[in-house]
């Protein structure tokens, strides 16, 4: 679940953009995930903070497929309605939609090797679908592409800014998900050019913070989860690959900043350019933290997980910046602490 904390934080950060919800109809689609239930969660705090007289309601759509057996109730307040769907199917309501946010997708490389037509389904029909509404509602649509869709970026290219047209392969392991994403973004510029829908799309970079799953299988909730059972963590490949790490209330910042203020046919980095480490480095960071060693080997990528993973990703965010005012303020280590605090309270450290 979102710490407390972490949502009132967030939600100050938006004070000076949060007239722009007033009194406007909010659809999150995959509100269930880890990013849109602090996006929920965040503008139900915007709507106590900052528009008692006047608040948005949320709209929340999810098939529960990944999060169906979370145990987190749903907020009881007249201005959220759930609705169970798929968006692969169309959606149909008499509600005017102001805003659509586009965060439904099989985000975890296990997962989209797992399942890889449904990750090429909900990225692309579900995104359709979710353009078609927009603009027959003339919505606001903010689309969460990756930063996967970069590839595997030549070094002169990183950081990365939005204007690099990646370097990735349709065919492998992680082409799934990379080219979906690639796919959703030139629908989203197509309905724009074509129907001059006000489609948006971000670029998220390794956001991460209390309430991602264990079973998530991504590299923080890896090594969270063998630290709780007290084995050592596997790092997969080298362990000279660098990565950059965004905490999540930054990243909810950046997101709601490019759903009220970016440029329709434009895409924004969102994520932290600071530090860039190597994934042994990132061990001994979580050992500082820890205040304590943190036991790790290096090993092959699992037949599960994709091996083509890139060897650097940071972002370049100055657009973001510039356009949207978005500057990310959680340093790493604060960051860690609270995910690797709340990780201690809640995972169980059984074995993946």
């Amino acid at each position: 679940m979102a710490l407390k904390s972490d949502i009132l934080q967030a939600a100050g950060a938006i004070d000076d953009i949060a007239d722009a919800f007033a009194g406007k109809t909010v659809l999150l689609c995959g509100g269930r995930g880890f990013i849109g239930r602090y996006l929920c969660a965040v503008l139900l705090e915007l709507n106590q903070r900052r528009l008692k007289k006047n608040p948005c309601t949320l709209l929340v759509l999810d098939n529960l497929i990944t999060s169906g057996k979370s145990k987190l109730a749903f907020p009881k307040t007249p201005h959220f309605r759930f609705m169970k769907h798929n968006i692969i199917e169309p959606f149909t309501t008499n509600i005017h939609i102001d805003f659509i946010l586009q965060t439904a997708g099989i985000a975890s490389p296990y997962y989209y090797r797992a399942y890889p037509l449904e990750t090429l389904e909900v990225a692309i029909a579900g995104t359709k679908n979710m353009l078609e509404l927009a603009e027959k509602n003339r919505s606001r649509l903010l689309f969460f592409s990756s930063s996967e869709i970069y590839g595997d970026p030549d070094p002169k290219y990183v950081p990365t800014r939005e204007s690099y047209r990646g370097y990735v392969s349709c065919l492998g392991p992680r082409a799934c998900y990379d080219e979906s994403k690639r796919l959703g973004e030139t629908l989203c510029y197509v309905f724009h050019e074509k129907f001059g829908t006000a489609a948006v799309i971000v670029r998220p970079f390794n956001v991460f913070g209390p309430g991602m799953q264990e079973a998530d299988y991504r590299i923080l909730p890896n090594i969270a989860s063998r630290i709780k059972a007290g084995k050592p963590v596997n790092i997969y490949g080298t362990g000279k690959q660098t990565r950059t790490f965004c905490y999540i209330t930054d990243a909810i910042e950046g997101f709601l900043r490019a759903l009220a203020l970016g440029l329709p046919g434009e895409a924004y980095n969102i994520g932290n350019p600071k530090p860039e480490i190597s994934m042994t480095d990132l061990i001994k960071i979580i050992s500082r933290v820890l205040g304590r060693p943190v036991a790790h080997h290096l090993v092959e990528y699992p037949d599960s997980y994709p091996a083509d993973e890139p060897n650097r990703r940071c972002p370049d965010i100055t657009k973001a910046k510039l356009q949207l005012g978005f500057k990310p303020k959680v340093p790493l280590e604060e960051g860690l602490e609270r995910f690797f605090t709340w990780t201690e309270k809640t995972y169980t450290g059984n074995d993946k």
